[in-house]
């Protein structure tokens, strides 16, 4: 997205309404910085949507916590981390980073990245993805809490039932109780405002 000659990386959700919302990237990375002078956006936030609530990271921002908790604090049900990654190193930190999402925070997070190469877009030209859903790592989930994964490096389609009152049952009667158990005598999370 360029706005007033800032150059942004936007996710777009589309709700069946025919709504739009949009997530513009938070964290960038030092490539995007140097290379494509993109700019991190200023608003986080969770969209309330007809299938739960849903928050959307793109890629460098699931390797953040602080979102997936604000995120949590928000009552989030589902987090979709859009991505972009060139080598299998790069996608292994955003998965690893979903998963822990996920187990920290309660909720669902599905990667979606892109695969194949286009070898006439200049820092575009190898891509590497493997789109999974990932549960919490608990009772009522696959033990693996893997709900749906694609064959890496594919390219393909792929479907997940997801059951949100299961996330309900783990908030409240789970092995452990991630959200209810935070201390919040010793420490918080906010979001500053914006001047």
């Amino acid at each position: 997205l360029l706005e007033n000659d800032r150059v942004y990386n936007v996710s777009y959700l589309c709700h069946r309404d025919g709504r739009v919302d949009e997530q513009r990237k938070i964290h960038i990375t030092p490539h995007e910085r140097r290379d494509w002078v993109i700019e991190g956006g200023n608003k986080f936030q969770v969209f309330e949507t007809d299938a739960g609530r849903v928050a959307i990271m793109i890629c460098y921002d699931i390797e953040f916590p602080e979102l997936g908790r604000i995120a949590a604090d928000q009552e989030v049900d589902i987090i979709f981390v859009p991505f972009w990654t060139d080598t299998k190193n790069s996608y292994l930190r955003v998965r690893h980073c979903a998963r822990a999402r996920a187990i920290e925070n309660e909720c669902y997070v599905a990667i979606t990245g892109s695969v194949g190469n286009l070898p006439k877009v200049e820092n575009l030209d190898v891509q590497y993805a493997q789109s999974s859903v990932f549960s919490p790592s608990d009772f009522a989930f696959p033990h693996d809490a893997i709900m749906a994964e694609t064959t890496p490096n594919s390219e393909m389609i792929m479907f997940s039932d997801l059951d949100l009152e299961k996330l309900k049952l783990v908030r409240n009667e789970g092995a452990v109780n991630n959200l209810k158990d935070r201390r919040a005598d010793l420490y918080e999370l906010f979001i500053k405002p914006k001047d």
